[in-house]
């Protein structure tokens, strides 16, 4: 996972006309009739402005189509709705993006553009529970909005997406939060010496006039928006097979197919690795993307999650094993954390990274790998994390109370290894494990809370662990380690305070310091 500063006001600067007011047709106050407007927000604790509380989102169909002499890019995103309530207006997240029409229902409809939303005016009210279609057509310059303040990756044959945490309406119109998961298509048109990809599997190649290539993919699972992706370069399909022939496909740019093949080929072992601890592995298929580029600093994550296929820094997948396996594993366990189960606010992103750390450095550990602090035994590394416990909750917070500006800073990764470490302690191994999988099995395809783990990890311990557990998640100072009474902690030094991330304010994936 990585992190990218919050997109604010001041950056409509970078995006052009974003903030400014656009009035599309009908006039916004004609046709409203009886209903209402629908929340503009979801009311999430790290990024409130995210997500429109008056529907739900059913399904999303992304038809794009990539200009290389002008690196624009040409979209329509349809989307199928459910409202809450009646409405007469609502909106969608949308930020950077030159909308050009809107239609709702097949009927033209008035639209604005103010701030990071998108209000949309139907020609009349959208009752309750009605299935209501959304047509936006409109373009996007990838360049205008990249990194690190745009959701897209600018290569030099193309570009790829990372909407993590915030930045899926950079790319396209949506309900960008990870609570409204929703069925996904996309559809992506390039010319045919490059390949268009996208998360879930390759249901449709279309051969068009004028030199280019249609290629759609399926999501078959629900999706929340910061994990779809959607890469255009020069790329060759490298397919194979894993656990219980699971298919697994790999897009790895043209010129270092043979060179990536063998971090590739770990993901099989990988995949069983996990399954057995975690159950069988949640989706369709899974691979590896390393973006096609030469610049490194082009990137400020090492390896991003999106749903079905992690996008990788140029050549990181290029060193020895030993060095990239627990990133790797990290990464594959998102599937299960954070992918399949996505944390139903962002104030719960240590159920993805705690756990994703938590599995790579068993990985790690197993092989005898040497971890960034010299150490090879989970035990030692724990120690050393809870000696630091107050000065992180003191510099960030505690583990399940992140702002962000602290989201993806150690709290979350490493502060939350603490809190799995010490529940096995508390209730052992096997207990835990029935605990890890009854929550996936429960929470599948769906969005779930910390207190939702709190109570599944309870009834499988058969006890109440609320108030341990949110001694650990909660509390401003660390709490005694279950089996290590002899494990200290450090005092706070103020003067020792550092900031809340390692790049000054942008994420580099905190896995990559396993």
């Amino acid at each position: 996972m990585r992190y990218r500063a919050r997109v604010t006001a001041p950056v409509a600067a970078l995006i052009g006309t974003a903030t400014a007011l656009t009035v599309g047709s009908p006039a916004l106050a004609a046709g409203r009739g009886s209903g209402g407007e629908g929340a503009e927000t979801l009311g999430d604790p790290v990024y409130p402005g995210l997500g429109n509380d008056g529907y739900r989102v059913l399904s999303y169909h992304l038809d794009l189509a990539y200009d290389p002499t002008t690196g624009l890019v040409d979209g329509t995103v349809t989307a199928e709705l459910r409202p809450t309530e009646a409405l007469t207006r609502f909106s969608l997240d949308a930020l950077g993006l030159d909308i050009r029409a809107v239609r709702v229902q097949g009927r033209s409809a008035g639209f604005e553009q103010a701030g990071e939303k998108l209000r949309i005016t139907p020609a009349g009210t959208l009752p309750a529970r009605a299935r209501v279609t959304v047509r936006v057509e409109y373009s996007a310059d990838p360049s205008r909005a990249a990194a690190p303040t745009g959701g897209w990756v600018v290569t030099p044959d193309g570009f790829a997406v990372c909407g993590q945490p915030n930045l899926a309406h950079t790319v396209f119109p949506c309900n960008d939060h990870p609570s409204d998961k929703a069925d996904f298509t996309f559809r992506i048109t390039v010319p045919d010496e490059l390949r268009g990809v996208a998360n879930g599997k390759l249901v449709c190649t279309e051969n068009l006039s004028g030199g280019r290539t249609a290629y759609t993919y399926e999501s078959r699972s629900p999706m929340a928006t910061e994990l779809a992706q959607i890469t255009v370069g020069d790329y060759v399909v490298k397919e194979r097979r894993g656990p219980h022939g699971l298919p697994l496909r790999d897009i790895v740019p043209t010129a270092r197919a043979a060179a990536l093949e063998p971090a590739l080929a770990l993901t099989p072992g990988q995949i069983d690795w996990l399954e057995r601890r975690l159950g069988a592995f949640p989706f369709e298929t899974y691979g590896l993307l390393p973006c096609n580029s030469d610049d490194p600093d082009a990137f400020d994550f090492t390896g991003l999650e999106t749903q079905t296929l992690t996008l990788y820094k140029p050549n990181f997948l290029l060193q020895e094993e030993s060095r990239i396996g627990s990133h790797m594993m990290h990464e594959l366990v998102h599937s299960w954390f954070g992918n399949s189960v996505s944390p139903a606010t962002w104030a719960d992103l240590w159920l993805n990274e705690g756990h994703a750390d938590f599995y790579g450095l068993l990985y790690r550990y197993e092989r005898g790998w040497p971890d960034s602090l010299g150490m090879t035994t989970m035990e030692a590394r724990m120690k050393d994390t809870y000696a630091r416990g107050d000065q992180w909750r003191h510099d960030s917070g505690p583990v399940a109370a992140p702002n962000a500006a602290d989201l993806f800073d150690d709290q979350r990764y490493l502060g939350g290894v603490l809190v799995l470490y010490a529940l096995r302690q508390l209730i052992g191994e096997d207990t835990f494990h029935a605990a890890e999988r009854a929550f996936l099995a429960r929470y599948r395809d769906s969005s779930a809370t910390t207190e939702d783990y709190i109570a599944v990890a309870s009834k499988a311990a058969r006890q109440d662990l609320s108030g341990f557990l949110r001694d650990w998640l909660y509390g401003t100072a660390t709490p005694r380690m279950p089996g290590h009474p002899d494990w200290t902690v450090t005092p706070v030094n103020p003067s020792l305070a550092v900031p809340h991330s390692r790049t000054g304010g942008h994420h580099r994936d905190n896995s990559a310091t396993l």
